[in-house]
This record gives C-alpha cells, structure tokens and sequence, in this order.
C-alpha cells in the first residue's frame, strides 16, 4: 500500500503543486524592497566590520606586538613587525591587514589581551586603486581614533557576553 502512495503521489506532481500554490499565496502579497542608501538595514550588535586599533586614554597605542593575533587568523591575513623600545617594551612598527584575505571572523579581536584590535560596525568602504586593500597601521589607528567612543560603548554594551 505504502509502495502504490508513493507512485500515486509521484504521478499527481503533488509536491510540485503544492510549491506552486506557495508561489501563488505570495505572489499577490504587496512586496518589499529595502531602497538602500537612503535606508539602512537593521545591523546586530555584535556585527564584525572593517577593523581599528585601539589607544589608551594617555594617547598610547595598546598594542604590545605579542601577534596572537596574526598566530590565530586563519586566513593569514594580518602582518605584525615589531621592535623593542628603550623602556624594554615591545611595539609593532608595522601592522597591516589584508581586507580580500580577511573572512572577518573575529578571532583576532577575540584573542588580543589587550583589547587593542577591534572590529568596528563600518561595513560601507570600497577601494579605487590596487594596494588600497591593505590596511597599514597609521590608517587603522587613525579609524579606532575616530570611532573610539562607539567602540568603548559597543564594548560596554557585549561585555555581559565575553
């Protein structure tokens, strides 16, 4: 009996119809499109953007060259050089990020110790001409600088989720 329903239903096109009356229910149904520079998509909280660097409130960059970051990117898109300072501190003196191998994952945001690498909301950047798709360090200070009241808020805000 159950071989003769499968057969029966094979024959009728039941499944085919049914996909066509869901067609059918939407298909009168008023639509609608987002119009997007004008308006914006509702982005979570924790969305992963394009990345910063962070400084303390004396002005000093937080990153220590420690390259925990660059050791867990999985796409090897981060490039850390670093020196030893006067003090015996270490410093990067060159830190670049790569956005077309990035996947945005968030690991190297997750494993920094210092909170130094973050990755912002900006997700709205384009690039004109070849090499603009790496991020050096001047220019990544420079969007953590601008942006650094919303990160320290956004931070705030997911801190009961770390």
């Amino acid at each position: 009996m159950d071989k003769f329903v499968s057969r029966a239903r094979s024959l009728l096109l039941v499944e085919m119809i049914q996909g066509m009356a869901l067609t059918f229910k939407y298909l009168w149904r008023p639509k609608y499109t987002m119009m997007y520079p004008m308006e914006k998509i509702p982005q979570s909280p924790r969305f992963r953007g394009l990345h910063a660097l962070r400084r303390y409130p004396n002005g000093e960059e937080r990153c220590i060259a420690c390259k925990l970051c660059e050791a867990v990117c999985p796409a090897l898109a981060i490039t850390i050089d670093s020196e030893q300072r006067e003090d015996n501190t270490r410093r990067t003196t060159r830190y670049e990020i790569d956005l077309f191998k990035c996947i945005f994952c968030g690991f190297c945001e997750e494993s920094c110790p210092v909170d130094s690498i973050v990755e912002t909301h900006i997700h709205e950047y384009h690039f004109e001409n070849r090499g603009e798709n790496i991020v050096t360090k001047p220019q990544l200070l420079a969007i953590g600088d601008r942006l650094e009241a919303e990160i320290a808020e956004r931070r705030a805000a997911d801190a009961a989720y770390r």
